[in-house]
């Protein structure tokens, strides 16, 4: 009797199986949703957004799964995870106001959500979208179609948001960020002359927006010389003799980044000033061409033309007083 019930439920457990046997291969064959390609991620994820299926219980539906990881609790240290802050995620649809609708997500997590990151499916557009639906103040008015944005640098490069404090907003920290991917830049602050970058004296946000400007190179200043006058004011005309490269651009003889010649020049003279000055007799005369002499030693043409930025002197008209 005993080994007859045996064989019964056996049987009873085979037919079981058999039944389940699709669905337990519609399993092993459903594709983890990180490893999606992208556009299938996206379509899904635009089917979600117009669903608008919320869940209820807001961030306590998230950490049922999400509570053990230490990244994401650290949200809560931080502006975003806090409640009382107005204008924050916390204080409105929770984790979903940057990660979207749950929508089926908590059934198991076969259904995608927004992720942030290098790693992430969803494009570094859809991704900065999320950020600048609250980030659009007047610093970052300029985003689109800058620099960063053209190069698809999604604001997660830079910027981190579950955490208690940004590290990019730290100044000790800011220029290591930036030279993670703007290696020529790195390379020519730490030349012999450079502005004081490597000791944090200096940020590349000083003179650059990194969301963006209205003049070039993203500056915060609309031309070169605005943004070098904001230190070096003394260089600011007008003069009644003016030097045209001067007036022009800054960068015409000056690396901002760093240079192995003195004062950051791009040069050294006399070979700076000849690239404009071939042809007015100086480089001719063979007095300038002899070395070592009292014309083109110590600070070269400089020696004569110390006044290079510009005079206000009357007898002035060669730079010279």
């Amino acid at each position: 009797m005993m080994k007859k019930e045996s064989n019964w439920q056996s049987a009873l457990w085979l037919t079981a199986l058999l039944a389940l046997t699709p669905l337990f291969r519609l399993f092993a064959q459903a594709t983890p949703w990180d490893k999606m390609p992208g556009e299938e991620v996206e379509k899904i994820l635009d089917n979600k957004f117009a669903q608008g299926q919320y869940s209820p219980k807001g961030a306590d539906s998230c950490l049922m799964c999400h509570r053990k990881n230490q990244t994401v609790m650290a949200l809560f240290d931080g502006v975003h995870g806090n409640p009382q802050v107005k204008g924050s995620p916390m204080a409105d649809l929770q984790c979903e106001a940057c990660h979207g609708p749950m929508g089926k997500h908590n059934r198991g997590g076969k259904e995608p959500m927004i992720t942030f990151g290098a790693n992430s499916p969803v494009p570094a557009e859809k991704q900065n979208s999320v950020c600048t639906s609250c980030h659009n103040d007047d610093q970052r008015m300029a985003w689109s179609g800058n620099h960063h944005d053209n190069a698809d640098v999604a604001c997660s490069d830079c910027h981190q948001v579950h955490t208690d404090h940004d590290p990019i907003s730290d100044k000790s920290q800011e220029v290591a960020v930036c030279t993670s991917c703007h290696a020529q830049q790195k390379a020519d602050l730490h030349k012999r002359s450079s502005h004081p970058m490597k000791w944090q004296q200096m940020v590349c946000s000083d003179c650059h927006n990194p969301h963006g400007g209205l003049g070039e190179a993203s500056l915060k200043q609309m031309s070169v010389n605005d943004n070098c006058y904001a230190c070096h004011s003394e260089k600011r005309g007008p003069k009644l003799w003016e030097h045209a490269p001067v007036t022009d651009n800054c960068a015409n003889c000056h690396n901002p980044h760093g240079s192995v010649n003195e004062a950051m020049l791009i040069a050294k003279p006399p070979q700076l000033c000849q690239q404009c000055h071939a042809s007015d007799g100086h480089a001719a005369n063979p007095v300038f061409a002899n070395s070592p002499n009292a014309f083109n030693g110590g600070q070269s043409c400089l020696n004569c033309h110390n006044q290079v930025h510009g005079s206000n002197h009357p007898s002035g008209k060669l730079l010279q007083r």
